[in-house]
């Protein structure tokens, strides 16, 4: 029983060992609620009740003494990149807290919508420069839409039109927010450190400097991080990498932060919330084709390839078939030859599941690469959970081999390899079988 006290203690602490604050009690409140409702142990034996309580008091106390420590003024310059949401929003506020000079810089990186109600910078923009003006800290803002087209746009078009599905948010990480955007804040603003909110920890060890995921399994984000080399990630902080969301939504109410309950972005970041077909048909040209199943009869018509992805559901139009039973439809394959889309009935069929798939473009955090063939874990898309697999190269190919079959591997998205905590690196799926 004590031991479960122990645990919840030490988590809370552990943030104020980290960050120098904590969330406010009505947090503290919750866990033991939790912690109540949730173990009928705790509720037949009110020993642990009161040294969960015994802790949480203590914790308090170290959130006083932290808060204190924290007024100290740090020569380290930190410039946060700032987006108008509560994770980098309280990022920045933490680093002040803890007393270094914090200035925010907020990042443009789309112009094709301006004015459209699929725009959110000007909305972004404001929230940002309230913040930045609630914790006395300067704004700085940055164009990079033209490097953004360049290096994430039209690769992700190119991949489009190839019938790939592509991920720029990770894109984006590598070749702007961690490059274009990190050398501005420390060659131009001439920060020490740049920071951001993303949900991941930084830890250096060894002379080597890993990527590690978040504390917080359910908005961990190394996923997206895993192509920023170890020599970048060296100036890089993620001040609530060691905190759930929740905890950093309380941080936000408890400082009086306007976006505490902001919604988090979701979709593509230049699609933003419209419909994905009417996007891209601004960009390439629709090749329409026939929808078929198995045996190749026609079930529909197909807008053009690139507009679907392997698994997908919705948007088929293929209603009620003669002979077939009434479950729903997923895309299986791509026949790029005929320019036909295969499906198949069922969410559980096994032709929309994958043992064995292939990568290119290799990147490793920290050279050199694992010694082949390596025995480890693997994500092929973002929240799913580890995989074991065994990587080899053979061929002239990486090829992936997964320990239990896969639903959805799709061409064009990235897998991510993990030792534990660690994020080795990962390469774009090439073929899946």
């Amino acid at each position: 029983f004590l031991l479960k006290a122990v645990n919840s203690f030490c988590s809370r602490l552990s943030i104020v060992s980290a960050q120098g604050c904590l969330p406010g009690p009505s947090s503290a409140d919750d866990n033991c609620m939790a912690i109540m409702t949730n173990s009928k142990a705790i509720g037949k034996n009110s020993l642990t009740l009161w040294a969960v309580l015994f802790f949480e008091s203590v914790t308090c106390t170290a959130i006083l003494m932290s808060s204190t420590a924290s007024k100290k003024t740090h020569s380290h310059r930190i410039v946060v990149a700032m987006s108008g949401g509560v994770d980098s929003s309280v990022a920045a506020l933490l680093l002040k807290r803890q007393g270094f000079r914090v200035e925010g810089l907020f990042m443009k990186n789309w112009e094709e919508d301006d004015g459209t109600q699929y725009c959110t910078d000007l909305d972004d923009l404001r929230d940002t420069q309230e913040v930045c003006e609630q914790l006395q800290i300067p704004l700085h803002r940055v164009n990079f839409s033209a490097d953004y087209w360049d290096e994430v746009f039209a690769q992700c078009l190119h991949q489009f039109r190839s019938g790939c599905t592509p991920n720029p948010d990770v894109l984006c990480n590598q070749r702007i927010k961690f490059q274009k955007c990190l050398d501005y804040a420390l060659h131009e603003l001439k920060a020490d450190a740049f920071a951001t909110g993303h949900y991941a920890r930084v830890k250096k060890t060894k002379g080597q400097t890993r990527l590690l995921k978040s504390m917080d399994s359910n908005k961990d984000q190394s996923y997206f991080l895993h192509r920023v080399s170890a020599d970048r990630l060296s100036r890089v902080v993620f001040p609530v990498g060691d905190m759930t969301k929740s905890q950093v939504r309380s941080v936000a109410l408890e400082a009086g932060l306007k976006v505490h309950n902001k919604p988090d972005s979701t979709g593509i970041c230049f699609i933003g919330e419209r419909p994905f077909g009417t996007f891209l048909k601004r960009y390439i040209e629709s090749n329409p084709g026939d929808i078929v199943d198995l045996e190749g009869r026609v079930l529909g018509r197909h807008d053009g390839l690139m507009y679907y992805t392997i698994g997908q559901r919705q948007g088929l139009a293929i209603g009620g078939v003669k002979g077939c039973q009434q479950e729903p439809w997923y895309v299986a394959d791509k026949d790029f030859a005929q320019n036909r889309l295969l499906v198949v009935q069922g969410n559980d069929h096994h032709l929309l599941f994958s043992s064995h798939f292939k990568i290119d473009q290799v990147f490793w955090i920290n050279p050199p690469a694992p010694e082949l063939p390596y025995r480890g874990y693997v994500k092929c898309r973002y929240r799913q959970d580890d995989q074991a697999c065994l990587l080899e190269f053979r061929d002239g190919d990486y090829c992936v081999n997964l320990e239990t079959p896969q639903r959805a591997v799709t061409p064009g998205q990235f897998a991510c390899f993990y030792e534990g905590d660690i994020c080795l690196g990962g390469g774009v799926i090439s073929q899946n079988t």
